[in-house]
């Protein structure tokens, strides 16, 4: 017997346990980071189990045919054409070695949520003949993830956001709320990936309390200024040593301090668009006029991230938060952590990994749990974070 669409949504949906696999490709487009997960109930209720997580990198020419996607120079519709499909693959490819690798059959898997690749994103609303929008374009076709692993699959969360009036990010702060709320303190939780967000969460917080926005640059100017001064050998500073090794310079720091992100008003999101390599190349340029020797640039631009984060918690929070979690592969980066210690010394800084949560794992697991949102019919967007008219429920479900 045939089971129709709704059938099978009211079978995952009455399990008492739901087996999810995440996927994500972030700002710095490294690779697929995969999640499986165990997850009871949804929204408030929502309880889950990390069973297993890798970062799946890519080789180095698919790395290469998507960071041509980013430059309008360089890209063109049939390379994103190509690579909407090819990256599906991709992606399913890393939902099933996930599975291989927590020894469970692919067969087993309830759904998968899938981000995508961010190939371009633009916040701001722009009017042609007449029409006017903002826009978001994620590519790996969820189709083929549906086709290639046979799980039912669940994708493109932004537009739906976007449909009514908001920004398409952060889509984090939904999953933030349920993680990390609490009775007793305030915290943000600050991602810091290629770009850096946060999730201010006040103490005893209802959804509509949050507050969530990009805070701008995370790893992107780092890794790309990293990448030109050592001539492609290294794509980022490992743990913050070339950066340990050099002095801020001040008058660096404040032209980009100067940045008009960083004085714009939430909810604002940005991207590789405002902070990618064509900005890279005009910070070189600059250093290159102040005679800044390279660690001594790799330490401005690190303590530059910092500073724009602990700006942002001044100027828009309502509070500096008790607790500041940070997560992404900024975590990672010893010098940019010391600096953020100093810039906020009023608040505890803590990482993902005190609340059992590897920061490779976080992104994919957020999908998760905005996946499982849609298999129970419930909103999944925060109106506050995003600028949306209304709470909406993102994302597309493709049956294989």
């Amino acid at each position: 017997m045939t089971i129709t669409i709704k059938e099978k949504l009211e079978e995952i949906t009455s399990k008492d346990v739901k087996i999810a696999i995440g996927l994500m490709s972030g700002t710095s487009a490294d690779g697929v980071s995969a999640v499986l997960v165990e997850l009871k109930g949804n929204w408030i209720n929502t309880k889950f189990k990390i069973i297993e997580y890798e970062t799946y990198p890519y080789s180095s020419g698919i790395r290469k045919r998507i960071f041509e996607l980013f430059n309008p120079k360089t890209s063109t519709v049939d390379k994103i054409c190509i690579m909407n499909f090819i990256l599906g693959k991709i992606f399913a490819e890393a939902a099933i070695r996930i599975a291989n690798k927590a020894g469970i059959s692919i067969k087993e898997i309830d759904f998968i949520a899938s981000h995508g690749q961010t190939i371009y994103h633009i916040p701001k609303i722009i009017g042609i003949n007449g029409y006017e929008s903002k826009s978001t374009l994620q590519i790996g076709e969820p189709s083929v993830i549906a086709s290639e692993t046979g799980v039912i699959t669940i994708a493109d969360f932004r537009p739906k956001d976007i449909a009514v009036g908001g920004d398409g990010a952060p889509i984090s702060a939904y999953a933030d709320y349920i993680i990390f709320r609490s009775e007793n303190v305030s915290r943000a939780i600050q991602n810091i990936g290629g770009i850096a967000n946060v999730t201010y969460i006040p103490k005893k917080a209802s959804v509509d309390d949050i507050m969530a926005f990009d805070t701008g640059p995370g790893n992107m100017i780092i890794d790309a200024i990293v990448n030109y001064v050592t001539k492609g050998k290294l794509k980022y500073d490992i743990n913050g040593e070339i950066a340990a090794k050099g002095k801020v310079n001040n008058e660096l720091l404040e032209w980009l301090i100067k940045h008009p992100y960083l004085k714009r008003k939430p909810p604002k999101t940005t991207g590789r668009e405002e902070f990618g390599e064509h900005y890279a190349m005009k910070v070189i340029k600059k250093a290159k006029e102040l005679e800044i020797s390279n660690e001594d640039l790799i330490a401005t631009v690190t303590m530059f991230t910092a500073k724009s984060i602990a700006l942002s918690y001044k100027e828009f929070l309502p509070e500096i938060p008790n607790e500041i979690i940070i997560g992404g592969g900024g975590a990672y980066n010893k010098t940019l952590m010391k600096m953020l210690r100093e810039e906020l010394k009023e608040s505890k800084i803590l990482v993902h990994e005190d609340f059992g949560i590897p920061s490779q794992a976080k992104e994919p697991l957020i999908m998760t749990i905005l996946g499982n949102e849609v298999i129970h019919l419930h909103f999944n967007n925060i109106p506050n974070a995003t600028g949306a008219k209304r709470k909406v429920i993102m994302g597309k479900v493709i049956f294989p």
